[in-house]
């Protein structure tokens, strides 16, 4: 890739389903109506992101409202893995425009989640819910500060990628309908600190690469 062409839109790397995702976006988009377009269904991620936050003030009472959670996960899945291949393949693509928007919603949709289980949790775990949005929010910034130096985008960290993690948040819902939010005192201070060891791995590396690059040009 010329490095002034933009590179937004060519992720590298790839995660434990990666080649699946592929097979099955290849096999879909060409099914979708002539009238879906791609920025349609970057849109829908907002829409996604608001039912999440209307169910979140009743989910403490009625717990079975996570199976409709878990589905607008899987909806924003959908959507957020057709857009772009919609584009590549009818060549329709907003690749700028997309990007941005694309993954602002996303940050939107990840919130809208944490508020979630925020409204459904045990009291006195509010820190810890503050916490791990900070540091999933830093997997993001790290993402996009790294393309900005390297003009790279990478959103796979240890063969993990957001359609892993979106598994990861099914699972928890499902968990809970089960099994309620009694061991949440132990799950969320968990989860948070292997989060923050993740992050701070991902740091380091990216910031060892960047310095090694640096270095290089000045011939040091």
């Amino acid at each position: 890739m010329n490095k002034d062409e933009f590179g937004g839109d060519k992720k590298v790397g790839t995660s434990l389903l990666s080649y699946p995702e592929n097979n099955f976006k290849n096999w879909a988009v060409p099914l979708l109506p002539s009238w879906v377009q791609t920025d349609h269904l970057t849109m829908l991620t907002l829409v996604w992101s608001l039912i999440n936050i209307s169910i979140a003030f009743f989910i403490k009472e009625h717990p079975n409202l996570l199976w409709m959670v878990s589905l607008m996960i899987l909806l924003q899945y959908l959507s957020d893995l057709f857009d772009g291949e919609l584009g590549r393949q009818r060549n329709t693509g907003l690749i700028k425009w997309g990007f941005y928007m694309d993954h602002f919603l996303d940050y939107i949709f990840l919130c809208s989640l944490v508020f979630v289980g925020y409204m459904i949790s045990p009291n006195g775990l509010e820190p810890w819910y503050f916490g791990l949005l900070v540091i999933l929010g830093s997997f993001m910034v790290n993402s996009f500060l790294s393309f900005g130096a390297t003009n790279e985008f990478s959103i796979y960290h240890y063969g993990i990628g957001p359609t892993e993690t979106r598994i990861v948040f099914i699972g928890i819902n499902t968990y809970i309908i089960y099994s309620g939010t009694n061991k949440f005192y132990i799950l969320l201070p968990t989860l948070t600190i292997i989060c923050f060891i993740g992050l701070a791995i991902n740091t380091y590396q990216i910031q060892k690469r960047l310095r090694i690059e640096d270095m290089k040009k000045k011939g040091i």
